[in-house]
């Protein structure tokens, strides 16, 4: 999970009022606790809270570090952006007291080790198309200043690399899109937009409708792709020529 550090306002918890309306609620399944286990406690919840907040009542960048630290997860993981969800946390690189305790009731963690034990579940949210998907739309206001409607490019590629980087085999070349076009950043329509085209669309784009109801900045990247692959097969089918010329010739001299 990216952070940034942003001066919070100095109201009761920092004013720290949910910008996010655009995703489903998250939902937890499979982790009730076992019936060996000891009763959550929200006094240590709200203790192991205060362990990273201090007096400032709530957890920011550096304590942020700290929690990851003690988690053993790497603050760019995709997992603090699950659990960032399942706390639904108004702003990246913070969790209030609030967040905190409604979050880590709902999954029964009230210190490190119980956390640590339900990382493979957060980790196996990312594989559930409906979780994946409410992660992803809940992600789009997570990341944005508040004062902005649009995620900036630099946040919104960064985020897009954290999600459908290691998914999405078209994700390399439309990042490279997005590097060389007049964009500057990615509204809502547009990144919802964007993860509909990687879930629905062929990778050779042969299915892709010109005349559908997708973003312009999508139409952009099929044409500068297209154009992209028609300029490489000359040289495609000139180099793969050339080598069988060079195979036949080779065998001729043997």
């Amino acid at each position: 999970m990216p952070v940034k550090k942003r001066k919070l306002p100095d109201s009761e918890d920092h004013g720290h009022k949910s910008k996010i309306t655009s995703f489903t609620r998250p939902q937890v399944r499979g982790v009730k606790p076992n019936s060996s286990e000891r009763q959550f406690s929200s006094k240590k919840c709200l203790a192991w809270f205060h362990k990273y907040a201090g007096p400032d009542k709530v957890i920011g960048p550096e304590a942020m570090e700290k929690f990851c630290e003690d988690i053993c997860v790497e603050p760019e993981n995709i997992i603090m952006l699950v659990l960032a969800w399942h706390l639904e946390a108004a702003k990246m690189g913070y969790f209030t007291k609030d967040e905190w305790l409604r979050g880590m009731t709902v999954l029964q963690c009230d210190c490190t080790e119980r956390l640590q034990s339900k990382l493979d579940y957060l980790r196996s949210e990312l594989n559930d198309a409906v979780a994946f998907k409410n992660i992803y739309r809940y992600a789009f206001d997570f990341a944005r200043d508040t004062n902005q409607r649009s995620l900036d490019m630099d946040t919104a590629t960064s985020m897009l690399v954290l999600l459908l980087g290691r998914t999405w085999h078209l994700f390399p070349v439309f990042h490279q899109f997005l590097e060389q076009s007049k964009y500057k950043g990615l509204n809502k329509d547009q990144w919802y937009n964007v993860l509909e085209f990687s879930r629905t669309i062929n990778t050779d784009l042969s299915n892709y409708d010109e005349d559908g109801a997708w973003p312009v900045l999508l139409d952009e990247f099929v044409e500068w792709q297209k154009t992209r692959s028609a300029s490489r097969l000359p040289y495609i089918t000139n180099k793969r020529e050339g080598e069988r010329k060079l195979t036949a010739e080779t065998k001729q001299l043997t």
